[in-house]
């Protein structure tokens, strides 16, 4: 797993099952407000203060490049394209980016997003982008840079694709998560209820099947996608800023400003058969910050 934190602005890879730090990476760019590992898990990704990203070699946790100097403000959010070839950043001066992964130039114009960007996420065929800005939700379609919908969401915070494309998840400050049909970006059911207050991140399993949100109500959820039931409520001692699966599925992965990453266990009844595993429902361990992004 890898970290990184608002405040000492050190990324950290840790080993998951001794619960142990492998790498206390070099300090470059600042405050790391974004973090990335690419699918292939070969390149990891930081960004945040002054606009600026660092690549970093995802086995080794050697610095691949100096900070470069992407937005003219923080960059807040930061994802891979399916085939790890492009690089969309997000920022506070109102605009989402394309980079290719080898060269670090620019692609194509700037995407305009008229507002502070909290979120980019490619769709699971590359071929738009997703944009959670402060005051709406935008859908971008990559080869023509043209904006397909937009539409109202509250005050966003984060957003996820299921795997199939066939939906996008919102969540933001009014303390629920919003489901989006791909097809009529017309919301799909109720807002889905139970934190009391702003859900910073969701995330999904691979299958699509689970949900995890991180909540300032110091609340993880796991909820069920099929009926937008939650299965598990999980208790941080603090507000929770960023939430993960880990690769296999079998357990969630949090941290926010308890200065600790937690690791969860999926209850079993929730797994495919073939994932089902007893294993420690809980295990802890402190990363030394007071703002934490994990990534797995």
């Amino acid at each position: 797993m890898v970290t990184g934190s608002q405040h000492d602005k050190i990324p950290r890879l840790w080993d998951i099952k001794e619960g142990v730090m492998s790498k206390k990476m070099e300090r470059r760019g600042g405050f790391v407000w974004a973090l990335v590992v690419s699918r292939d898990g070969q390149l990891i990704v930081s960004g945040g203060e002054n606009g600026e990203l660092v690549a970093w070699d995802g086995n080794t946790g050697e610095p691949l490049t100096q900070a470069i100097k992407v937005h003219t403000d923080w960059i807040l959010s930061l994802d891979f394209s399916p085939d790890d070839k492009m690089l969309a950043t997000g920022s506070q001066d109102h605009t989402a980016r394309l980079w290719n992964t080898k060269t670090w130039q620019e692609q194509g114009n700037s995407i305009q997003c008229g507002s502070l960007v909290r979120w980019v996420q490619y769709s699971p065929s590359g071929e738009h982008l997703a944009i959670a800005t402060l005051s709406n939700i935008q859908i971008w379609k990559l080869g023509t840079r043209e904006c397909v919908a937009k539409f109202q969401a509250g005050s966003n915070y984060s957003l996820a694709w299921t795997p199939d494309g066939t939906r996008v998840l919102s969540s933001g400050r009014d303390c629920t998560i919003r489901e989006w049909d791909s097809l009529t970006w017309q919301q799909v059911g109720d807002p889905w209820e139970g934190h009391s207050h702003g859900i910073r991140a969701i995330a999904l399993n691979s299958n699509g099947t689970l949900v995890a949100s991180a909540s300032e109500d110091h609340h993880v959820r796991l909820w069920r996608l099929s009926d937008k039931q939650t299965i598990a409520i999980f208790k941080h001692s603090n507000q929770v800023h960023c939430v993960t699966f880990s690769a296999d599925d079998r357990h969630i992965l949090s941290g926010g400003a308890d200065k600790k990453i937690s690791k969860w266990q999926v209850p079993e009844d929730a797994l495919p058969q073939e994932q089902v595993t007893h294993q420690v429902s809980l295990f802890s361990f402190s990363v030394f910050s007071s703002s934490n992004f994990a990534s797995v």
